[in-house]
């Protein structure tokens, strides 16, 4: 209604995707800037944005199984690995050192590696329903040790620790994705890649939280027994909000080292799943745009250390110098995620609806 934004006179408005006109101005505004930037930013920035792009479907797929339906994982690096093992196992070169089936078009090796994580996954929801809270997190962080001797041992798929293979192959119906040519150079079309992939993703996700399963993955979260007691099925909810996060881990790990071209078994540390539960938690969890945001700020954190050193010399860039900007970046990640778990838990996307209100308020923000 005009003039009344806020006024819903349906349940359809109230689910709307985009319920008020300021939120419809300032997504068409924020995609024409996306869709420009390669316009504007040299090719260096537009591989770290895409890399940005990829970590945040990684993001909201932690979103959706923690944030969502309160099921803390920590073993989300090892579905990763599954991920881009699977396709670059299936978009290897058949002839090569290491496993590959030549299957290089990005929409079949694309799903396949969703799915095959969403199977692993799967497998592993059994331990959600009878686990929950730190028992569940312990857990899943098994995986990740488990996920890292596999990697390790299995040189015929990964190529062996410290030596790797070659991530899978972008291309569409034939036609290379990540060449320059005379319309654009790779790192231009690398980013609008991943720019549409993530909308794509994004879209998904936001409508999976507006439906059915998105308000029982809340009920859960909130409490698990009283949703069991009003008819919610505790077992199948988590079985599908471990299998649909562990599709966006498997297809983000699968993207993710399309950009440098190479990864090796030493990828898929702990610290990778400490980075996308930092990701999840300073973005605001329960938000499909926090972990969006909190993706993109971790990616860009470690090119903000670099720069560190202009303004504070003693910081050294050289890693066996103490101290260095890798260990400042260590810190971050820990002081970040106190920071914001204290003073703001519902991390960037708190931080945007605090200052948006006090605008609205404006003058009157006391």
């Amino acid at each position: 209604m005009r003039g009344r934004p806020l006024l819903r006179t349906s349940y359809a408005e109230e689910l709307a995707l985009l319920d008020t006109p300021a939120k419809r101005w300032w997504t068409g505004a924020l995609l024409v800037l996306a869709f420009t930037l390669p316009f504007l930013l040299t090719d260096d920035l537009l591989q770290l944005l895409a890399v940005c792009c990829v970590a945040a479907i990684g993001a909201i797929g932690l979103g959706l199984v923690t944030g969502y339906a309160g099921q803390v994982s920590l073993g989300h690096a090892f579905f990763l690995g599954i991920g881009a093992y699977t396709a670059a196992a299936l978009s290897g070169d058949p002839d090569g050192r290491v496993i590959g089936l030549g299957v290089t078009d990005i929409a079949l090796w694309l799903p396949a590696a969703g799915l095959v994580a969403a199977v692993a996954g799967v497998l592993v929801a059994p331990l959600a329903t009878r686990l929950r809270g730190l028992y569940l997190a312990i857990v899943t962080l098994g995986l990740v040790f488990i996920g890292q001797h596999i990697f390790n041992e299995w040189s015929s798929l990964t190529g062996g620790a410290g030596v790797g293979r070659p991530a899978a192959t972008l291309e569409f119906l034939g036609r290379p994705l990540a060449v320059t040519d005379e319309v654009a150079t790779r790192d231009q079309k690398l980013y609008w890649l991943m720019l549409a992939l993530l909308l794509v993703f994004a879209l998904a996700a936001r409508n999976l939280a507006r439906s059915r399963i998105g308000r029982a993955f809340t009920a859960i979260r909130d409490r698990d027994i009283a949703a069991g007691v009003i008819g919610v099925n505790l077992p199948r909810y988590k079985t599908v909000a471990f299998a649909v996060s562990s599709f966006y881990a498997g297809c983000a790990g699968a993207l993710l080292y399309t950009v440098t071209g190479f990864f090796d078994p030493g990828s898929f540390s702990l610290l990778l799943s400490v980075q996308y539960i930092a990701m999840v938690l300073i973005g605001g969890a329960g938000t499909i745009s926090g972990a969006v945001a909190g993706a993109f700020f971790i990616t860009l954190l470690p090119r903000l250390t670099r720069e560190l050193q202009a303004w504070v010399p003693f910081i050294s860039t050289q890693p066996n110098e103490v101290p260095n900007v890798f260990q400042v970046e260590t810190i971050l990640y820990g002081v970040l995620i106190i920071v914001f778990l204290i003073f703001e838990p519902r991390g960037l996307f708190g931080l945007w609806v605090r200052a948006r209100s006090y605008w609205k308020a404006w003058p009157f923000s006391y």
